[in-house]
């Protein structure tokens, strides 16, 4: 396989990613990719050929080996890696789709654009990249699943007792560099701990981004609805009319008669 080829293919989907899915690649790619390459391969190649049983039984050897180790470690974690990359090519696809389409439409109207900008996270390319992750951390917990059921555990024995057929009784094995294959595994165990880790806080992310822009947006619609509809007062107040008592004069009487009306009601006041 062109590890290569695929680390250049997927690291396009390094600028559609956060921070969280920038650090998931560097832990895949560097971390994983290069120490199984590197590493684990050559430490599991000559496996078989060190793999030794006390009996010269012909064909004992070959199936207590393929009983202790029914899956290879190397190939598990081949298929891994492969799995775990796929949900990105979704992201990359739909990025390609989207700029597809947008050409298209582009090119039928005069230059409009029918994305503002194809490769940023919103509609569905915000829902395919939250699946993708969902995807790769349910992948990555998948097999350290199964890992852990075949082996019973993620520990390397240095001994191992097989009686099955052909060998004539219960023999001794003994696995071949057991110190440096448990390392390598807790190595891949643990960098797909963090990876599932990176996921979920990339999810969680993403989810609490959407939601406050979300919130955010309907404050701002409620806030331009309570200034477009504000209510202006149309007339002055009640209590502007009732602040004075109206006066009420009669149009028929004099000045003069005022007067005299006056002068008669202060003698019967003072009595």
């Amino acid at each position: 396989m062109n590890w290569n080829s695929l680390e250049a293919f997927i690291g396009g989907v390094n600028k559609y990613s956060t921070a969280f899915g920038r650090i998931w690649l560097s832990m895949v790619f560097i971390f994983r990719v290069l120490v199984f390459v590197v590493a684990i391969q050559r430490a599991w190649g000559d496996e078989m050929k060190d793999f030794i049983c006390n009996t010269a039984q012909p064909g004992c050897t070959n199936v207590c080996y393929n009983f202790i180790f029914p899956i290879s470690h190397v190939h598990l974690w081949a298929l891994q890696l492969i799995f775990i990359t796929c949900p990105s090519l979704m992201v990359v696809g739909h990025v390609h789709y989207r700029e597809r389409k947008d050409l298209e439409y582009s090119t039928m109207h005069n230059g409009a654009h029918l994305y503002a900008n194809p490769g940023k996270k919103r509609g569905g390319l915000w829902w395919t990249y939250l699946a993708s992750l969902i995807f790769k951390a349910g992948l990555d917990a998948g097999f350290l699943y199964i890992l852990y059921h075949v082996y019973k555990g993620y520990d390397m024995p240095r001994l191992s007792k097989c009686s099955l057929e052909p060998c004539p009784n219960t023999v001794d094995c003994y696995t071949s560099r057991p110190t440096e294959k448990k390392i390598f595994t807790l190595f891949m165990v643990i960098s797909s701990v963090l990876c599932i880790v990176m996921c979920i806080c990339e999810m969680s992310y993403l989810i609490v981004k959407r939601l406050l822009k979300a919130f955010s947006r309907k404050k701002q619609a409620e806030r331009m609805f309570a200034e477009n509809h504000e209510m202006t007062p149309l007339a002055a107040s009640r209590s502007e009319f009732r602040s004075k008592k109206p006066i009420r004069v009669d149009p028929t009487v004099s000045i003069q008669n005022l007067n005299n009306i006056a002068t008669e009601e202060w003698p019967s006041k003072k009595m």
